[in-house]
């Protein structure tokens, strides 16, 4: 009938991922609209007060070194600005510490939200039906909940992750912030946005695992502080270790800003020994020492050049866990809701 009319027959419509793609992520920001304004909110309030105080802080040591005080001066106006001075270095290292700590816990509250409210509850509540009966395939339906989130990841935490760089260069001299500390070194660098994206993936693999909005919620946070916890652990290694030796009873001398790993004694043929070895002993430490053959000590440390090497070496590992996490996951969905 169709040769005969000169119509030719209709082809079926499939669905396009791109506009399938963007369907999804702009229903997903209409139903966490809620969600993503107040984690905007928070962003921002975490920025004012890191910048706020470490300004301030920055005004009141610029005037304390402009003054002839000193910290061995003892008349009362010097003893005022002292203070003052101490205090503002202090409060400063503080709000440091816990906008380190606000970042490192970053991964586990995005992992927690992903496996619950926006993967769990849909399963919880046969919602997501609707979705992959509107021309979106459940692989789309699970793209558009991982990219969209991906993209404000990197964007909004290397942001926050720049401004703690920034604060914590101001804090060089007193009261320093070190950069080899846990949270300080999950909050620099390339770090804290893998660590997001880790997060991200383990919290669409919980989501899609329990199908229940608390469970997964539960299994999502754990999974992300075990394995931040076992980085922790292992960082070290992660890079070849610098060590010094030294003769006698004085340990050898190491950067300010490096990061000690251990320490202990070492004997004459280069065995290492607890540097507790011989506290025992009391007046006959000497003779115990001798006895065991100890030299002198050893101190393995990682310099401040070693910190972008650590980074990065973290960095490939956390965003391979990721990758790894995000294939079982689509994996898992074609599985059970192929």
């Amino acid at each position: 009938m169709s040769a005969l009319t000169g119509i030719a027959p209709a082809t079926p419509r499939t669905a396009r991922p791109g506009p399938a793609l963007g369907a999804g992520a702009r229903v997903l920001v209409r139903q966490h609209r809620w969600a993503l304004w107040s984690a905007g909110v928070l962003a921002l309030v975490w920025i004012a007060v890191v910048v706020g105080f470490t300004l301030w802080a920055g005004h009141v040591n610029d005037a304390f070194e402009a003054s002839p005080c000193t910290s061995l001066v003892t008349d009362r106006a010097c003893d005022d600005r002292w203070q003052e001075f101490d205090l503002a270095l202090s409060v400063r290292q503080t709000v440091l510490g816990y906008a380190a700590l606000g970042l490192t816990v970053l991964p586990g509250l995005v992992a927690a939200f992903v496996a619950g409210p926006m993967i769990g509850r849909e399963f919880e509540s046969g919602t997501y039906k609707l979705s992959w009966t509107q021309s979106v395939s459940p692989s789309h339906w699970l793209l558009a909940r991982l990219a969209g989130p991906a993209a404000l990841l990197v964007a909004g935490v290397s942001v926050l992750s720049a401004v703690f760089a920034w604060a914590r260069a101001q804090s060089e001299g007193l009261y320093p912030v070190s950069r080899f500390d846990n949270a300080a070194f999950g909050a620099l660098g390339t770090a804290p946005v893998a660590y997001a994206l880790l997060g991200l993936a383990l919290g669409a693999l919980a989501g899609l695992l329990t199908r229940r909005t608390v469970p997964a919620m539960a299994v999502a946070l754990l999974a992300t502080a075990a394995a931040a916890v076992a980085l922790n652990r292992v960082r070290s290694g992660l890079w070849p270790l610098t060590t010094r030796t030294s003769t006698g009873s004085v340990p050898p001398q190491t950067p300010d800003d490096a990061w000690l790993v251990e320490t202990g004694r070492v004997t004459g043929d280069g065995a290492r020994l607890p540097v507790d070895t011989c506290w025992d002993a009391g007046a006959k430490a000497g003779r115990c020492l001798a006895d065991r053959g100890v030299t002198g000590y050893y101190v393995d440390y990682h310099p401040a050049s070693h910190f972008w090497p650590l980074q990065l070496t973290e960095t490939a590992l956390l965003l391979v866990l990721a990758a790894a996490a995000t294939a079982l996951a689509f994996r898992v969905l074609r599985r059970y809701h192929a």
